[in-house]
């Protein structure tokens, strides 16, 4: 079979953002369940810049490689059948080193897709699941999250690998401590319920709503955060709390709260609740916007931004929105 291919400039470097990009990419378009939305999506992200060329190429190479999916994964040429029969172990492998590709600083820790497929409890994207643990704890996991559970003799240990949890501490009969291991250190219930969010460069964002919890960044004094409070630490150390504002735990209850927020932050957040890419125009960028937005229906979401500010949803694909100016 023929296939059709670009070639990206050998000069140009893939940037870590493109490298992301083209591991969800791969992880999506191998899933068995792409429509041809995706392929079309992909072959417009490929031709938007050179960078995401070249980062899908380097994704392609080691794809065949490791045979996780035919040679010239060109939208036009894949048949369904193609599309369906990927290996599973294969592709993981693919992941990982499209990942180890990238810069640390990047990667950091446990951000790639292959971390969430391993996972012992997982959601998809737009998906939020509660899990009763073995000694009566709960976890409400948030849009495309993942993490481990490690219960033994001596404590009770989390592992997050991905995403956003809402912890809800039960008492041990055994009396173990309760840690939740993160990129950017340990946590460590203290009679609580708290929630505890990924972000990017190895960041982690902790809201306390009850009790209080012991901060234990890597290479950072210990701290203890009170109910009421949030902050944002990374391993080097804890920055300074703030008051938990309405907004931090509004998820839980499927709803995406805004009071004031940028647009461009709205729609990262958005985002994450949604399969495909969300963009904001710099235009644009800036517009404030208010209100409480229930998560179960995201496309409305988008209808309400083109009736209460002036900017159009330009959907190029049902996986490919951008917000422009009016």
């Amino acid at each position: 079979m023929g296939s059709a291919t670009s070639s990206a400039n050998p000069d140009t470097a893939p940037s870590r953002a493109a490298l992301r990009e083209a591991a969800q990419w791969l992880v999506r378009l191998n899933s068995g369940q792409a429509r041809p939305d995706d392929w079309q999506a992909l072959a417009a992200w490929r031709a938007q810049d050179a960078a995401n060329e070249a980062a899908w190429q380097r994704a392609e190479r080691l794809s065949r490689t490791f045979g996780a999916v035919p040679a010239g994964l060109g939208m036009p040429v894949l048949a369904q059948a193609e599309r369906t029969a990927v290996n599973r172990r294969a592709a993981l492998r693919v992941l990982a080193l499209v990942g180890t590709t990238a810069p640390a600083a990047y990667l950091g820790w446990r951000h790639m897709p292959w971390q969430q497929w391993a996972a012992e409890h997982r959601t998809a994207t737009g998906e939020r699941r509660s899990v009763t643990l073995a000694d009566g704890s709960e976890v409400l996991l948030n849009t495309a999250s993942a993490l481990d559970v490690a219960f033994d003799a001596h404590e009770r240990l989390l592992r997050l690998r991905v995403g956003e949890v809402l912890i809800t501490t039960s008492k041990d009969s055994a009396a173990r401590s309760f840690r939740v291991e993160t990129p950017g250190g340990w946590l460590r219930a203290l009679g609580t319920r708290f929630a505890v969010r990924l972000l990017d460069e190895g960041a982690v964002h902790l809201a306390v709503a009850e009790g209080a919890v012991e901060v234990t960044p890597h290479h950072g004094a210990q701290r203890v955060l009170q109910a009421g409070s949030q902050c944002r630490f990374t391993a080097s150390g804890v920055q300074a709390s703030t008051a938990l504002g309405e907004q931090a735990l509004a998820w839980a209850q499927g709803v995406l709260y805004a009071d004031g927020m940028r647009l461009d932050d709205f729609a990262a957040e958005l985002a994450r609740y949604r399969p495909g890419v969300v963009r904001c125009d710099p235009a644009v960028a800036a517009l404030r916007i208010s209100g409480a937005f229930q998560l179960n229906d995201t496309e409305y979401i988008l209808a309400m931004l083109r009736e209460t500010l002036p900017v159009q949803v330009v959907t190029r694909t049902r996986y490919w929105i951008t917000l422009v100016p009016a």
